[in-house]
């Protein structure tokens, strides 16, 4: 309690009065949000759920190594169960990825059930269904948001990772969605080497159709630990990376996907940069398969990372809040190599994604740390771990040099779509 002090016979201002002292409750104490978020929350803030494995292209760094659907895909009623929970549990918004999730024959009345259920849609996809009717529907809608991957600014350098024909597919959906009124949609943009120069062009294209540039962090999971060494930003680029979000991060989202990059701030408090600062698997997000495996987070679909199965394990709500894994994720974290750095309050020793899958221990510094402390263990001796999903289609597991594969034997949309008499579906071999 807080007393404000009078003088004899005087009221808190000076005037005459015949009450004591006034005694009022002092504000509560409220701790960092970083330190409320560490300790977990009744429902995630973001929970990414992936409808499908199933994909018309064969992105290089696909962190679910999508292609191919799996034939164990949860069904609709189990899909809309899934919602009912997510209402009574008040999550505000899902995000909604794949694989390719418009290919689902179902997405459009599992958004409109979602948005009829209170619950939000966000979902990414790489343009493959945003036709004019499509955005005409997208635009008429409050309660959905379109993500539009995109990951180089010409054909040249987002074709290389994404497939020959995947910019102008992209660039036609964002085309499509502002001919139809859709206000804000988002570009999103995985950072590799080959295009943090193109920062610059990135936000004319966003400002171009009216939408909001979203960057986020290449991260060695799926078919991206093949192509990580490769494609991840140079320590030069990190900096100019850090250096262009300092300047233009309040008009652009990054998903707290660089927290890493706080500790080039010389005060080590966070230098500007927007964001959380702070690891989120199983406290504020995790990821829903498409079988219902639940994992802590949708860098992070490994067994060592899974909680549990919606289906088997007594729904979502049940895992979130009592799984050994989210409950062990919730614990005091031990800082390990990285308790002796000053720059520890900044980037919580990076990311654990980036750690596992690049064989660090999860306790030591970030593989891209800025203070160059991985580097040395990258270098050294080092057991990468295996993924134990892969739904590509064959595809090597390499920068890719030809066209998304057309084989119809290895159809990815197979069950989805009504086959021709040759047996390929309509838009399988797009």
């Amino acid at each position: 309690m807080t007393t404000v002090e009078s003088r004899p016979g005087t009221d808190a201002l000076g005037m005459p009065s015949l009450t004591p002292p006034l005694t009022v409750p002092a504000p509560p104490k409220v701790g960092r949000l970083v330190d409320q978020f560490e300790r977990g929350l009744d429902a995630p803030i973001c929970l990414t759920w992936e409808l499908t494995y199933a994909c018309n292209l064969s992105c290089v760094h696909c962190l679910s190594s999508s292609g191919k659907r799996d034939p164990r895909e949860l069904s609709t009623e189990q899909c809309k169960a899934i919602i009912d929970e997510l209402q009574r549990m008040q999550v505000f918004y899902v995000n909604i990825g794949g694989g390719e999730p418009t290919v689902r024959p179902d997405f459009w009345e599992l958004v409109d059930y979602a948005t009829d259920h209170q619950v939000g849609v966000k979902f990414s996809t790489n343009g493959l269904r945003i036709t004019p009717e499509v955005a005409q529907r997208l635009a008429a809608s409050d309660y959905v948001d379109v993500q539009i991957s995109l990951d180089g600014a010409d054909a040249e350098v987002n074709d290389a990772v994404r497939g020959p024909g995947s910019f102008d597919m992209a660039v036609r959906a964002l085309e499509n969605l502002a001919d139809a009124g859709f206000k804000d949609a988002k570009i999103s943009v995985v950072m590799t080497r080959h295009n943090v120069a193109q920062l610059d062009e990135f936000k004319a294209l966003a400002d171009r159709y009216g939408a909001t540039l979203r960057i986020t962090r290449l991260r060695p999971s799926g078919r991206g630990a093949d192509v990580w060494d490769d494609l991840h930003p140079l320590p030069e680029q990190q900096r100019e990376l850090y250096e262009w979000l300092v300047a233009h991060g309040d008009r652009v989202l990054t998903g707290d996907s660089f927290f890493h990059l706080s500790a080039f701030a010389e005060s080590g408090t966070g230098g500007g940069l927007p964001g959380l600062n702070l690891c989120g698997a199983g406290r504020v997000v995790c990821l829903i398969d498409p079988i219902g495996d639940v994992y802590a987070c949708p860098f992070a679909i490994h067994e060592n990372f899974l909680a549990g199965n919606i289906t088997t394990d007594g729904g979502f709500q049940e895992i979130w809040q009592r799984s050994d894994l989210f409950t062990e994720l919730r614990e005091p974290q031990s800082a390990g190599a990285c308790a002796s750095c000053n720059h520890y309050d900044a980037c919580r020793g990076g990311c654990m994604a980036a750690k596992f899958f690049t064989g660090l221990p999860l306790d030591g510094p970030d593989p891209e740390c800025v203070q160059g402390y991985g580097e040395s263990l990258l270098a050294g001796e080092r057991s990468k771990p295996t993924a134990n999903k892969d739904h590509s289609r064959g595809v090597p597991l390499t920068l890719m040099t030809r066209p998304p594969s057309r084989d119809c034997d290895e159809n990815p949309l197979a069950g989805f779509m009504p086959t021709t008499a040759t047996g390929c579906s309509s838009s399988g071999c797009s």
